[in-house]
């Protein structure tokens, strides 16, 4: 039985592109709060932790993956190949399939609401559950820009 001795605590932190990473989602997710609170006009943290809005966080994270693998690695090696692809199929879905979903889920919601004045009380969908493709974009310009301001 081989025992593990590196702290792997440790190792994880010095993982320069998984913190770089890290620290493009948490970008990311800061400005979601903001630019909900200047369309809104309210402050609302839950957006920490919900789905969908501006910037694409996802879109942030993988692409900055992406980037910080092409800068470390290079841009013609196979990790970078796979990151692109990881983050094109990633980036796919926020703006395809999980938007679709919250359309969906929009109409079911209607449907809901006319139930209810029937005094039937089905619980109300989330619908915002993918992004915009400019959220899309957003989000993978910011990973973009973060992997460089940070390795570049």
């Amino acid at each position: 039985m081989v025992i593990y001795s590196r702290p792997i605590l440790g190792e994880i932190r010095s993982n320069e592109i998984l913190m770089l990473s890290i620290l493009a989602w948490a970008v990311a997710q800061f400005f979601k709060i903001i630019s909900w609170a200047f369309v809104s006009r309210e402050l609302n943290f839950k957006r920490l932790v919900e789905p969908g809005g501006m910037p694409s966080s996802h879109s942030a994270f993988v692409t900055s993956l992406a980037t910080g693998i092409g800068l470390q690695e290079g841009f013609g090696s196979s990790m970078f190949a796979l990151a692109t692809v990881f983050a094109l199929i990633v980036m796919y879905d926020a703006s395809g399939v999980r938007r679709a979903a919250g359309k969906q889920a929009r109409v079911l919601n209607a449907i809901i609401e006319d139930l209810n004045r029937r005094q039937v009380h089905p619980e109300r969908l989330r619908e915002l559950l993918g992004h915009t493709p400019f959220e899309v974009l957003v989000g993978a310009l910011l990973g973009i820009i973060i992997a460089i301001w940070r390795l570049g």
